[in-house]
């Protein structure tokens, strides 16, 4: 019997007060090709494309002070958002994963279950996951995000409340890949177009929470082809073995460092058809990914949720969406834009 719990809003650092939401390679054969997944259905994600002056304005924008200061975003208050139907189902899909541009390094084997420490293991995960900086309400504001194996090579994949929220799209959005301690080792990306599910820029469902973004080339070169991609599943099913990763800036953590979970999921069965772990990451985690069938060796996996919302009296269990068929469409309209 579902009920009307109060969700546990994420502590909000000395900086400023963020209202009610945030946030928080080895090659392979696919699956089902990049490019060519069935298509699941007629509903489209939505779109809100940047301008070439405003790209120009974000990247020189988000110096390593600006980053440093940048305030997280809450994760989601679940019970003040809008449920509807559960995820629209499709048929199991995968994408894999995109060999880095350089090799990775075999590393020991890491805690499982584990409930939110420093990723220590390196591998492509390192390079492929990052922070996300946009500004929010007229605020310098954070995420996290992930690029994942696409046609263009430039798709980054996050929560919906990371590219738009209480019916605004952020502006001077970009995703800094490997981020550490205000550096951006491989450089600020910045959004040409965000998009998110239908459902999550309608009604701000958090069924939907899904987001993500098409980044410009930088210095000549497309994301994936300088940093990896990582590769995708959906229709998965629930009771799965998964990592989450993320960078969570609000206390006790303080967004310099890369944290991962990891657990055996279930089904949330109170206020939302998402994936539920134990997980203690904050604020500045939200978009953060999921990984199904992940290799800690090779730092690999197939992105199957993201980081979204904590329920109250549950603060140590993390909620992330699931990828039905409306997430694959989004995933299809970013790759190919």
């Amino acid at each position: 019997m579902r009920g009307t719990p109060r969700t546990r809003r994420i502590p909000r650092p000395a900086l400023g007060v963020l209202i009610g939401v945030t946030a928080l390679f080895t090659a392979g054969t696919l699956a089902t090709p990049a490019g060519a997944a069935p298509e699941p259905g007629p509903s489209t994600a939505r779109v809100h494309s940047v301008p070439a002056s405003a790209q120009q304005q974000a990247r020189d924008f988000w110096t390593p002070e600006r980053m440093r200061s940048a305030v997280p975003l809450d994760l989601l208050d679940a019970d003040a958002r809008s449920t509807d139907a559960a995820p629209r189902a499709g048929r199991p899909a995968t994408v894999a994963p995109t060999a880095p541009t350089a090799g990775t390094a075999d590393v020991g084997p890491a805690a499982f279950p584990n409930g939110g420490g420093a990723w220590t293991g390196g591998g492509a995960v390192v390079n492929t996951a990052g922070r996300v900086f946009f500004t929010y309400q007229g605020r310098t504001a954070s995420c996290s995000g992930n690029a994942v194996t696409s046609a263009n090579k430039s798709t980054v994949i996050t929560a919906g409340h990371c590219v738009k929220l209480e019916g605004t799209w952020h502006t001077d959005w970009v995703f800094v890949p490997g981020y550490h301690d205000g550096q951006a080792p491989h450089g600020r990306w910045t959004a040409t177009k965000t998009l998110s599910t239908p459902q999550w820029t309608a009604s701000e469902d958090i069924n939907y929470d899904v987001g993500a973004a098409v980044v410009a080339p930088l210095d000549g070169q497309r994301l994936t082809d300088v940093v990896g991609g990582q590769g995708l599943a959906f229709n998965t099913g629930y009771n799965l073995r998964m990592y989450a990763f993320g960078f969570p800036a609000a206390a006790p953590y303080d967004g310099q460092k890369f944290i991962y979970c990891s657990g055996t999921t279930n089904r949330d069965f109170l206020l939302s058809n998402d994936h539920g772990m134990g997980c203690d990451m904050t604020g500045g985690s939200s978009g953060g990914p999921w990984f199904t069938q992940f290799n800690e060796a090779t730092g690999t996996g197939l992105q199957s949720s993201v980081n979204s919302f904590k329920y109250n009296f549950l603060p140590n269990r993390m909620y992330g969406p699931y990828f039905g068929a409306d997430a694959q469409n989004l995933y299809q309209a970013a790759q190919s834009s």
